[in-house]
């Protein structure tokens, strides 16, 4: 260890190594260790500062060259949506126009069948009360006639007597005989 140390102590006693220190001649220093350096700044990084630059030109422009085609889908997809937009709002006024003239039809026609339903059932009402009105005159007049011939027979029954009977059944038979004689 002794050995390290020594060494490490020995060094700050070489002659050749001086004092390190600033020069503050700007004239005499600086610029010309300025100009070396960037002399060969330049001279080794040019070409990996023009390939950088060159990369990043390359990906800006097709950055934008991306950005122009996804602004032209855009602009096309836009288009074509209004395009359809328009072509739907067309078709919703032509369903709207027809939908009305549909529903003003239906109710057209849906008025004329009820009219004609009330006219039909009118009409079997009068029928209806014209027959009822006929076959109560029909009941009336059978009725009537069945008083009348009861009337009659009762009437006839009291009057006759039975000579008067056989008489008046003689005379139809006489009657009956006649046009017997004529239709022959």
């Amino acid at each position: 260890m002794k050995n390290v140390t020594d060494s490490f102590v020995s060094l700050g006693h070489w002659p050749s190594a001086g004092s390190f220190g600033f020069n503050t001649d700007i004239l005499a220093t600086n610029p010309i260790n300025l100009s070396v350096v960037l002399g060969v700044l330049i001279y080794f990084g040019k070409g990996v500062l023009n390939d950088l630059l060159d990369n990043r030109k390359q990906r800006i422009l097709s950055t934008i060259r991306n950005s122009e085609e996804l602004r032209r889908g855009a602009i096309e997809q836009l288009e074509r949506a209004r395009a359809r937009l328009r072509k739907v709002e067309i078709e919703a006024d032509e369903y709207r126009k027809n939908g009305y003239s549909e529903i003003e039809r239906e109710k057209v026609i849906l008025i004329n069948a009820t009219s004609d339903s009330l006219e039909q059932l009118e009409n079997f009402k009068n029928e209806t009360l014209h027959f009822e009105q006929q076959r109560a005159i029909n009941q009336v007049r059978q009725r009537v006639f069945q008083q009348a011939l009861q009337g009659a027979l009762g009437t006839l029954n009291n009057c006759l007597n039975s000579e008067l009977h056989f008489r008046t059944i003689r005379a139809n038979i006489g009657i009956l005989g006649a046009m017997e004689e004529i239709t022959d």
